[in-house]
């Protein structure tokens, strides 16, 4: 899959039993309330949103949620990631359990900061050539 509408992320979400797609829309309304400019895509079979790169993404799964900050939103949160399972890359929220809103605001704000810092440099750089 490439780029796309909106539409394709629903149809991504509607996959899922009931309990999975009402977490995935919450999660889904979360990040789009924080970065409401932020292009919705499918890419790696999941919906990513994107501003000059792809900064996080979510999938569904039968007990869990997968979101993917990337390695730096995960290493910059690592510390409070302690209630939950996680990985270099990852972390996975249980379906049975209330997101948690706030640390999710808090790593899409991180990882927006570093992508428009990265393109601000880009820029500069080309300037400067």
């Amino acid at each position: 899959m490439t780029k796309t509408s909106p539409n394709l992320v629903d149809l991504y979400i509607a996959e899922f039993p009931a309990n999975v797609q009402q977490q995935l829309q919450i999660l889904r309304k979360i990040i789009l309330e924080t970065v409401p400019n932020a292009e919705e895509i499918i890419s790696y079979k999941m919906p990513a949103y994107k501003v000059h790169e792809c900064l996080v993404y979510f999938a569904g799964y039968k007990n869990h949620i997968g979101f993917y900050p990337t390695g730096s939103g995960i290493s910059a949160f690592e510390h409070e990631l302690g209630n939950y399972k996680y990985s270099k890359g990852a972390v996975q929220f249980p379906i049975d359990k209330e997101l948690p809103r706030d640390l999710i605001v808090r790593m899409v704000e991180y990882r927006l900061a570093s992508a428009i810092a990265k393109h601000e440099s880009k820029k500069v750089l080309k300037k400067n050539k």
